[in-house]
C-alpha cells in the first residue's frame, strides 16, 4: 500500500514527474542492460556498442532486440508503476487493473481493432505522402531518414525463421509495448490530462497525439494517433485498462504474424503493400463504418454493465 505522496500535485507537475521518471528509468535500464550484455553476448558486445552504437544491422539483431526490451521496460513499464505508486495508493487501483474485463467487451475490442486495419493502412499511405514547404526541406529530410531507419529496424525485428523467434517477437513487439505503453499513456498520462483539462475527450486526444509523437515516426503519425484515441475511448468507456492492452496487443501481434506468414510464403500479399490501391480505399470506407458500429456496441454494452453494477 503506497502513500500517494504526490496525489495533490498540479497535473502539470505530475506530467513533469512522469517525464523525469521515464528519463531516469530509460538511462538506468539501458546502463544495467549494457552491463548484463556481457554474460549474454560476450565481451564483444561492448566492442559492438563502442564501434557501431545501435546501428541497424542484421548481424547484431539479437543485441538490438535485447536493448529494445530493456528500453520498453525502462521507458514505459517502470515509469507507469512508479507514477501509480506516487499518485495513487495501489498500482492496480490507480491503473484500473483490479477487475477482469467482460468477455464480450474483449471480443468487441478485438473486432474493432481488426476492423480498423484497412482504415489505418490507408491513412498511413496518405500520411506517408505528406510534403512540407520548401523552407522546411532540411526537417523533411531528417524526418524521412528517421522513418527509413525505423522501417529498416522494424523489418529486421519482425523477421522470424522459426516458431521460437516468432514467439520472442510476439513478446517484444506484441506483449511488452501493449502493457508498457498502455500503462503509461492511458493509465497514467491520460488520467493526468483528464484531471488537468476536466474533459475526457480532450485528454484522450492529447494523450493520443503525445503517444504518436513519441514514436518519432512522422509519416505514420496520423494513423498511430487514431489508434491511440481508440485505445483511449476503450479505457474511458470501460474503466478497465486491460481492454486497451488487449486491443494494442492484437494490433501489434497481427502485424508480427502477417510478416511471419509472408516470410514463409504462406501468404502472397506483402504487408508493406497493404493500403496501396483503390481497392484499399474502398475497404477503408467499410472499415470506418464497421469501427463506428462496433464502437457504438462497445459503448452501449459498457454503459449497461455500469448501470447494473
Amino acid at each position: 500500500m503506497g502513500k500517494a505522496i504526490y496525489k495533490n500535485l498540479h497535473p502539470a507537475s505530475k506530467i513533469a514527474v512522469v517525464a523525469l521518471i521515464a528519463l531516469i528509468g530509460l538511462i538506468a535500464f539501458m546502463v544495467l542492460s549494457a552491463i548484463l550484455a556481457v554474460p549474454f553476448f560476450g565481451p564483444e558486445a561492448f566492442t559492438t556498442l563502442l564501434n557501431n552504437g545501435l546501428t541497424v544491422d542484421e548481424s547484431n539483431i539479437a543485441l538490438l532486440k535485447y536493448f529494445q526490451m530493456a528500453q520498453s521496460i525502462g521507458l514505459f513499464v517502470f515509469p507507469a508503476i512508479i507514477a501509480a505508486l506516487l499518485f495513487g495508493t495501489k498500482v492496480t487501483s490507480y491503473l484500473r487493473l483490479k477487475k477482469r474485463p467482460y468477455v464480450f467487451s474483449g471480443i468487441l475490442a478485438i473486432i474493432i481493432i481488426l476492423s480498423a486495419s484497412p482504415l489505418i493502412n490507408v491513412l498511413g499511405v496518405w500520411n506517408a505522402e505528406m510534403q512540407l514547404p520548401d523552407f522546411l526541406s532540411s526537417i523533411e529530410n531528417w524526418m524521412k531518414q528517421s522513418e527509413e531507419s525505423a522501417a529498416q529496424l522494424t523489418e529486421l525485428f519482425v523477421k522470424a525463421n522459426n516458431v521460437w523467434v516468432l514467439l520472442f517477437n510476439i513478446l517484444l513487439i506484441g506483449i511488452l509495448p501493449a502493457i508498457g505503453e498502455e500503462f503509461l499513456f492511458r493509465g497514467v498520462i491520460q488520467r493526468v490530462f483528464t484531471e488537468w483539462t476536466k474533459n475526457q475527450h480532450v485528454a484522450i486526444w492529447l494523450t493520443a497525439i503525445l503517444f504518436s509523437a513519441l514514436h518519432l515516426q512522422f509519416y505514420g503519425f496520423v494513423p498511430r494517433a487514431l489508434l491511440g484515441a481508440m485505445f483511449g475511448y476503450m479505457f474511458v468507456w470501460s474503466g478497465n485498462l486491460w481492454l486497451p492492452v488487449l486491443a494494442h496487443f492484437v494490433n501489434n501481434t497481427a502485424a508480427v504474424f502477417a510478416y511471419y506468414l509472408y516470410g514463409k510464403g504462406s501468404i502472397s500479399i506483402d504487408p508493406d503493400s497493404i493500403g496501396v490501391g483503390t481497392e484499399y480505399q474502398i475497404a477503408a470506407i467499410f472499415s470506418l463504418v464497421f469501427v463506428i458500429v462496433f464502437f457504438w456496441f462497445y459503448y452501449r454494452y459498457e454503459s449497461i454493465k455500469r448501470l447494473k453494477n
